[in-house]
């Protein structure tokens, strides 16, 4: 057991203190013999002051267990230590301690099996199993160190530096510079562990070796020279130039390139360069050469400000392209591009606008180059002010399409929107909360129907739960619209034009809606069945009488079921009397959970023109619909949602979602199959049939292979407009890849098996890598 601390005055360099050390029941005590002082005194450890001692022989062995503190005058630096033995050679004014040495000095600190302190030149030496860790939490291993008396760390042999935010440094030596930088000769830097989850050593992934290396650590920046980079031992690379952040933030530097393989394309190599020009700000430029077309360079900026960041992207070439229209496709070499931006900026607590742009040169770019695979680009902005009892929103939105033939006059451009809620708490003293709403909407074509219109409206919505448990909600809606529309004829859909001119709609609902659960034991844990029951009641309203913009793509789903409204949007709106019913059943047992919901709806009329047949429900009585959930902690999830025919129980909707397994090896299927029999030329409600899979299966500790599909089934039955026997691949994918801790490397096989203009059916092979702490991606 160690004795208690002492403290000891030590020398300065600017004034000299000559101790004489003498051991008193255990105790440390110093005796200073000070130039031009009439006598010398002895400090204790408690600050006290004793009789003069007599000096000691040089080189005197002392009991010193127990910490002590080492002050420097001129620095006013303290270093506290422990040792096992302390002697003093007070010829040469040397201290050495030896024996589990502990040096500690604000928050740096010192471990080894001896420590050398030349009072004299001020220098600290430690050998023997030492272990020094700097201001930052950096750790430095390794047989020799020198220490200045300021207790930074100076020349030193077969080192290894462990970074605190990850990554090692090992070289052969290293030496403190002037500037507080430490200049490392035949250094290796790896940001991988060097022993695995289960405690085994295991040699690193990757490595950079270099000549010299620089480390500073107040910029937290390491600079090689002739750098080379390794994989598993094999030196691959040179790295000219590099240089890395020790706390994972990024720094200027050429980037690792790519390397892809595709039929558009031929061979193609991707580099660049990232420009860091401030700690909220940076530029990446990337170029792309082609075997198969002409060069291609890109450009991204990001940037944070004091209000919000924005990023903007674009990229550029001229190249041959297939023409979006016509019967006979002509190659075209023009100029071409696309730009992508967006951002958010807050004002205030409450306000704040949110933007985004989206344009492409034609619309085979994106697929053609692989960067996108959507079929519409949006652009948008949105100013809004958020509180908690109001909401606000001024927006506009632009669409460019991308499908092949879609005429871009026919695309809306939405200009303004505005949406004010405000919601009152309790407004007439009987409970419940009341809304009001106020939406406008302009929507314009270059080459179609133009609709504009405005509502307002006042729901208030009242839940309460009974002495037997049920909770009862009551709902009341009130809603004013006003329309008006121009060119409708020019809308494709009859059904969904409206009158041209203005136009007036009323509407008004009232809706009572009960949930009674029920909670009790079974099959080993604890189920909730909840029965369901809602009754809505709407007058008739002029639905036809208005354009239908986005109220189209209706179907009857678990998720709508019980809304007072099942048009999604606000164009069309369910009237007429209806009854709601369904049944909510939960079993909850420790890893486990099943859930399953079922229901339907009954009308008391059956004069719903604005229904379309196929949908569920526009006849009196409406399909089934339910939904069926099953987990097993984090292994298994399965999800069914369905409709069945209310007269033969045929499966008009089927949806089949599944993930099997862990995080490195899992299996995921998707199928979907819509057999609604909805008339042809009724947009987005058309039948298809679709597989999708992908899995990855692990093996080897850090290899794994993983593939993934998408299937179109859809055949000539279910869809008229198209030639498909049932069976079309839109794109696979298979590849193999290497992850551990700190690297991840893989080869892709990916086929497309569709053809849009210039963006050529075929194979693309990729090889890609990822380096942990050098920023590769």
């Amino acid at each position: 057991m160690r004795a208690p601390p002492y403290s000891i005055p030590t020398v300065s360099r600017k004034r000299r203190f000559v101790p004489a050390i003498a051991a008193t029941g255990g105790a440390v005590l110093v005796a200073l013999a000070m130039p031009h002082t009439a006598a010398a005194q002895t400090v204790r450890a408690d600050g006290q002051t004793a009789a003069p001692a007599d000096p000691a022989p040089p080189a005197e062995p002392v009991d010193a267990r127990g910490p002590a503190v080492i002050n420097s005058a001129a620095e006013s630096r303290r270093i506290m230590f422990e040792a096992d033995d302390l002697a003093y050679d007070s010829q040469q004014d040397i201290i050495t301690a030896s024996g589990s040495v502990l040096l500690r000095s604000e928050d740096r600190s010192l471990r080894s099996d001896q420590v050398i302190w030349n009072r004299a030149t001020g220098q600290i030496e430690a050998s023997g199993n030492v272990r020094f860790v700097d201001q930052d939490g950096s750790q430095i291993f390794t047989n020799r160190i020198e220490l200045t008396d300021q207790f930074e760390a100076g020349a030193m042999d077969d080192l290894l530096l462990a970074l605190r935010e990850g990554g090692r440094l090992a070289a052969r030596s290293a030496e403190r510079q002037a500037d507080g930088s430490i200049v490392l000769t035949t250094a290796a830097y790896s940001a991988c562990a060097v022993v695995d989850p289960e405690g085994c050593q295991k040699s690193p992934s990757w490595r950079v070796t270099a000549e010299r290396v620089t480390y500073d650590p107040d910029d937290r920046k390491i600079r090689f020279d002739g750098a080379y980079l390794e994989l598993f031992g094999a030196r691959v690379l040179p790295m000219p130039g590099l240089s890395v952040r020790t706390d994972g933030s990024a720094v200027s530097g050429v980037l690792i390139p790519d390397l892809r393989v595709s039929q558009s394309n031929g061979v193609e190599i991707e580099g660049g360069y990232y420009w860091r020009a401030g700690d909220n700000r940076d530029l990446t430029v990337r170029g792309y050469l082609y075997s198969e077309a002409p060069p291609m360079v890109s450009a991204q900026w990001r940037h944070l400000t004091s209000r919000g960041a924005y990023q903007i992207t674009g990229y550029a070439t001229a190249s041959n392209r297939i023409s979006d229209f016509g019967a006979t496709p002509t190659s075209e070499r023009d100029p071409r591009g696309y730009i992508a931006a967006n951002g958010k900026f807050q004002f205030d607590p409450k306000w704040s606008v949110t933007g985004s742009i989206r344009r492409a040169s034609d619309r085979t770019f994106l697929r053609r180059y692989d960067i996108s695979r959507d079929d519409r680009l949006r652009s948008t902005v949105n100013l809004e002010r958020i509180s908690s009892t109001s909401y606000f929103s001024l927006a506009g939105w632009a669409t460019q399409t991308m499908r092949i033939n879609a005429p871009q006059g026919e695309v809306p451009l939405a200009l303004p929107v505005i949406d004010y809620r405000k919601r009152f708490d309790d407004p007439a003293g009987f409970g419940g909360t009341l809304e009001l709403q106020g939406n406008t909407l302009a929507i314009t074509r270059r080459d179609g129907q133009d609709t504009q219109r405005a509502f307002g409206s006042a729901q208030w919505r009242l839940s309460r739960l009974t002495d037997l448990g049920q909770i009862v909600t009551v709902t009341g809606l009130v809603r004013g619209d006003v329309y008006h529309s121009g060119d409708n004829g020019l809308t494709a859909t009859a059904i969904y034009r409206g009158n041209p001119g203005w136009e007036t709609r009323a509407i008004a609902v009232g809706a009572v809606d009960v949930q009674w659960p029920f909670i009790g034991e079974a099959f080993g844990g604890t189920q909730i069945v909840t029965p369901r029951v809602q009754l809505v009641a709407t007058p008739p309203i002029r639905n036809l009488a208005v354009p239908n913009e986005d109220s189209r793509a209706i179907d009857l789903e678990d998720s709508n079921l019980f809304s007072l409204n099942r048009f999604p949007g606000y164009d069309r709106f369910e009237d007429g009397i209806r009854l709601t019913y369904g049944l909510d059943w939960e079993v909850q047992r420790p890893s486990w959970r099943f859930k399953s919901s079922l229901g339907q709806s009954y009308r008391l009329e059956n004069d719903q023109t604005a229904l379309i047949g196929g949908t569920g429900i526009r006849e009196r009585v409406s399909d089934f619909v339910g939904r069926t959930e099953l987990r097993f902690r984090d292994m298994i999830s399965i999800t069914h949602r369905y409709r069945l025919d209310k007269d033969n129980f045929a499966v008009r909707r089927n949806e089949f979602d599944a993930t099997i397994g862990d995080k490195r090896t899992y299996a995921e299927i998707g199928y979907l199959r819509l057999n609604r029999n909805i008339a042809e030329g009724i947009e987005d409600l058309q039948d298809r049939e679709e597989l999708r899979f992908a899995t990855r299966v692990a093996f080897a500790k850090y290899w794994s292979i993983f593939g993934a599909g998408i299937i179109n089934l859809t055949d000539f039955e279910e869809d008229p407009t198209l030639t498909s026997d049932g069976f079309e691949p839109i794109r696979t994918r298979l590849g193999v890849s290497y992850r551990d801790d700190c690297l991840e490397l893989g080869l892709t096989w990916r086929r497309d098996y569709s053809e849009t203009g210039d963006a050529e059916r075929g194979n693309t092979f990729q090889l890609f890598f990822a380096l942990r702490n050098l920023g590769f991606r």
